[in-house]
């Protein structure tokens, strides 16, 4: 991930600031991948609950790496930026741990279902940070 490669290279936060979200969709529109179709395909086939706790997963993980390339963008270039790439990337992980639970279980059970208190005291943790 680039967020992990800031402490390496401040530099590379400009490509962080320049990135945009997509949508499941969109992104699956726009590919490349083989099964590109097939991903779409499956999203289209889920039910509501499951589609808007996928998207709120999502939202969440766009949210945190926003939140986390704007702090980083406000720190001093002499502070270390360690701290919020480490939390941000923590939580990243999770969250992303929790979409592949999703996908792979073909949108059954409970791994899209975040709960915001926990996404918001990770965001909290960084903005801390």
């Amino acid at each position: 991930m680039l967020l992990e490669m800031v402490p390496l290279d401040r530099e590379i936060l400009s490509d962080l600031k320049a990135w945009r979200a997509l949508g499941y969709v969109e992104h699956f529109a726009a590919s490349p991948l083989r099964c590109a179709g097939d991903a779409m395909a499956a999203y289209r086939a889920l039910g509501r609950r499951e589609a808007e706790g996928f998207e709120q997963l999502c939202a969440a993980m766009d949210r945190l790496i926003y939140t986390a390339t704007a702090l980083l963008d406000e720190m001093a270039a002499e502070e270390d930026p360690g701290l919020i790439v480490d939390v941000a990337s923590l939580s990243l992980r999770r969250l992303i741990a929790r979409a592949n639970a999703f996908i792979n279980a073909n949108g059954r059970g409970e791994a899209a279902y975040i709960d915001a208190g926990a996404v918001q005291a990770d965001i909290d943790a960084v903005m801390a940070g």
